[in-house]
């Protein structure tokens, strides 16, 4: 994909301390964004190198997480291994890591003594619980995050059966919010020449999400009851029967609602006592769920999806991962790209949610193999080779 102009960070170097998942999806973006990202790995490299399935020898996985960076192997147990990342820190715009808090500093990257190095730095930590309180020592894995967070509490199709996300929701939303944190700061030091240290945490990014069912509890002092698909305030709402398979429908409001029960043949249904208010409905949700379903019954998916559609009631399919990559409307918003890696071939990935319009994000690199870069990058920037335990060949 080319670019007309400088993507937005561009000049920006990012040292990246991370791996995994949540700490390298904040780097991406921030590479997707333009940034020049230096990803620091041991002689092992990430763990995610070895997970997922592989072809040709590449983690896919590895590879849609790691896009626009550079593999630099330096060994941090080695006095001059800390000595090349503290030339490369004397240099750089930002640091990112997600070691448990303290780790850093036990390293001998104490935050006083980056601030020393490069008061313009910006450092980033994202962790699991935060760097105050008494579960800062524990460790943490997205499952634990979603556990510990209410996350899934409030999902599932009752109390007794808590569910969690399929997705790694935490360390997506932690490395989201890192990376958002990150390109504040770079902002505010561009007012005052300072950088400023960022920290997210797995737990308060799920928390943060709680939106409503935070409100409600705030508001009632009750825990939310788990609704599985349906809506946890409003009925009806969810996904219902037609005659050849199931649709989700979202009547968000009483003026959408009647659109559905008109275009469904049902136009009077709020005027029975019964429903005719959401309180009411939202008690009886079983009763009129299974009103709905017969209604539904009587033509197509395909067609109820166009006919709600038309009449302006949000309603679709739940589609498979397989649905949503040939759905139009995604291969439009091109939310899968190929990216060519060298001995591999083209590798499939996801796409670019942000859309700039003048300066679009792109795939400008693919995922590093281990070390890469490592000779290039600290040449440039005179360190040893040393630092790596190998000669630069």
């Amino acid at each position: 994909m080319g670019v007309s102009a400088k993507l937005p960070l561009d000049g920006v170097r990012v040292i990246d301390l991370t791996r995994i998942l949540s700490g390298p999806f904040c780097s991406m973006l921030l590479g997707d964004m333009g940034a020049e990202v230096i990803k620091i790995e041991s002689r092992d490299g990430d763990p995610v190198r070895a997970q997922g399935h592989h072809k040709d020898g590449l983690s896919w996985y590895f590879a849609g997480f790691n896009r626009n960076k550079k593999s630099v192997v330096l060994d941090l147990h080695t006095d001059e291994g800390k000595a090349a990342l503290t030339r490369l820190l004397e240099g750089a715009d930002v640091l990112v890591e997600n070691y448990r808090p303290g780790v850093l500093a036990r390293m001998g990257f104490s935050q006083a003594r980056l601030e020393a190095l490069n008061p313009g730095l910006v450092t980033a930590s994202i962790n699991g619980f935060g760097s105050e309180g008494p579960y800062t020592e524990r460790p943490a894995f997205d499952f634990i995050a979603q556990a510990m967070s209410g996350f899934m509490s409030v999902n599932g199709p009752d109390a007794a059966h808590p569910m969690r996300a399929a997705q790694p929701i935490s360390d997506l939303i932690a490395g989201l919010y890192s990376a958002f944190g990150i390109v504040s700061a770079l902002r505010g030091r561009d007012r005052d020449g300072l950088g400023q240290h960022v920290e997210t945490a797995m737990v308060n990014g799920a928390l943060s999400f709680m939106a409503y069912l935070a409100s409600e509890h705030f508001v009632t002092d009750r825990n939310p009851v788990q609704t599985g698909n349906d809506h946890p305030l409003v009925a009806p709402y969810g996904l219902y029967e037609t005659a050849d398979g199931q649709i989700a429908i979202a009547p968000s409001n009483e003026q959408i609602l009647q659109k559905l029960l008109s275009e469904i043949g049902l136009p009077t249904l709020m005027q029975d006592p019964r429903f005719d208010s959401n309180d009411k409905r939202f008690a009886r949700r079983a009763e009129l769920h299974d009103i709905l379903d017969a209604a539904m019954a009587t033509d197509s998916r395909d067609n109820w999806i166009a006919r709600l559609n038309r009449a302006g009631v949000p309603a679709g399919k739940v589609q498979s991962l397989q649905d949503v990559f040939t759905d139009p409307q995604i291969v439009a918003q091109e939310m899968a790209i190929d990216v060519h890696h060298e001995g591999h071939g083209n590798v499939r990935m996801l796409g670019f949610p942000v859309k700039l319009s003048r300066t679009p994000c792109a795939a400008r690199l693919p995922a590093p193999k281990l070390g890469e870069h490592t000779d290039a990058v600290l040449s440039a920037a005179g360190v040893s080779p040393m630092a790596t335990g190998r000669e630069i060949s």
